[in-house]
């Protein structure tokens, strides 16, 4: 008798134990449930990254967007995640509600990017502390626990741009004239573009200090049109050179160079390799591109975050030591702007990764201290 109830607790023993390491009926949930609040991130529990980005506007802009989208393909290419890319347009009472959706899905990391979308994201991270968030371009330097976020040092690369674009009115290039006058479109008038515009301004009057500068705004990213029209009236005035930081709207610029054989300056991704194949003609007017390589920006921060390394509540600065921005030097380039220009712009580059060149950050700047410096230039 004895021997057969020791039998019977040794049994019910291994059934205990079985049963425990199996998690039972409810405990497998309860493990998968504290696993998933933190404990481990996706590529440490096995799990595909699931990652989606918040358009605020639409893809297509062969820019800021685009550039971001780019980022997106290049989270499925190397990271095997699972992604989703939501354009919200350009109704912004629809963001609000967008983003609070899908906060409260079951996404490992939540995208946008864009001054206009910064204060919806970062409410909605507040509303929602247990998601992760990565805003991948803002200037906002209150940041939520549970935001990482990017700015990059476009003042820097549009110093490039500037001294590009003063080299250009004054070279021997094909469409250049004597009139020393250079342009910029930008989408609006806030502190994220005045902080190309600046950067701009500065390249420009390092190469050349009497170079002037027309400047215009289009109270908007999203609509071509309008940047053709504001182009058209820059290169109609004498300009041969346009940097063009206007988003959607940036578009028009293009199409205002190739009707004018005008030149111009892209912005964000590298426009001219973007239209190479659709409007050689068009392209082939794009000297250079001011590039914010948000492609492998948001490609190193989702990868930060599946590490357990990204660090929340920050906003970085990405300039030309982290990689974060450049100027294209693409096949156009190397064919349309003179070789002694390219070697020029190139010294410029080592002076400014070696601090030898400060520039401006005008994210901060006072609004009547753009003016002065805009109307400085002003033709």
């Amino acid at each position: 008798m004895k021997r057969k109830k020791g039998l019977l607790l040794a049994t019910l023993a291994v059934v205990l134990l079985l049963s425990a390491c199996s998690g039972g009926n409810g405990g497998g949930n309860a493990s998968e449930s504290a696993d998933s609040g933190g404990a481990s991130s996706p590529a440490e529990s096995g799990k595909k990254t699931k990652v989606v980005l918040l358009v605020p506007g639409n893809l297509g802009d062969k820019s800021f967007f685009d550039a971001a989208n780019r980022g997106m393909d290049l989270l499925k290419e190397q990271l095997g995640a699972e992604t989703k890319v939501i354009e919200m347009g350009t109704d912004k009472t629809k963001w609000e509600p967008t983003v609070n959706d899908i906060a409260s899905q079951d996404w490992d990391f939540i995208l946008s990017g864009g001054a206009d979308i910064t204060e919806v994201f970062n409410a909605a991270a507040e509303a929602y502390p247990d998601k992760k968030f990565i805003d991948y371009d803002t200037e906002n330097p209150e940041v939520p626990d549970n935001v990482y976020a990017m700015s990059y040092a476009t003042n820097e690369v549009s110093f490039l741009a500037g001294a590009v674009a003063a080299l250009t009115t004054k070279s021997s290039m094909p469409q250049a004239n004597p009139d020393n006058v250079i342009g910029f479109l930008g989408g609006m008038d806030i502190p994220g573009i005045n902080t190309f515009l600046v950067g701009y301004i500065e390249g420009a009057k390092y190469v050349d200090p009497d170079v002037k500068v027309a400047v215009s705004y289009a109270g908007s990213f999203s609509d071509p049109a309008k940047g053709k029209e504001l182009s058209l009236v820059e290169y109609n005035s004498g300009v041969d050179v346009i940097f063009n930081v206007a988003g959607g709207t940036g578009l028009g610029v293009f199409d205002a160079a190739k009707e004018k054989k005008q030149y111009a300056i892209g912005v964000d991704s590298d426009q001219a390799m973007l239209m190479k194949d659709s409007d050689s003609e068009k392209a082939n007017l794009i000297v250079t591109s001011a590039i914010k390589k948000i492609d492998t920006a948001i490609l190193g921060a989702v990868k930060k975050g599946q590490e357990g390394t990204l660090p929340y509540g920050t906003l970085e600065r990405m300039g030309f030591e982290q990689d974060g921005v450049g100027l294209a030097d693409n096949e156009i380039y190397k064919s349309v702007f003179p070789a002694d220009l390219q070697a020029k712009i190139e010294d410029i580059k080592k002076k400014l990764a070696a601090k030898e060149i400060t520039v401006t950050d005008a994210s901060a700047m006072e609004t009547s201290k753009v003016e002065e410096i805009r109307n400085s230039v002003k033709p």
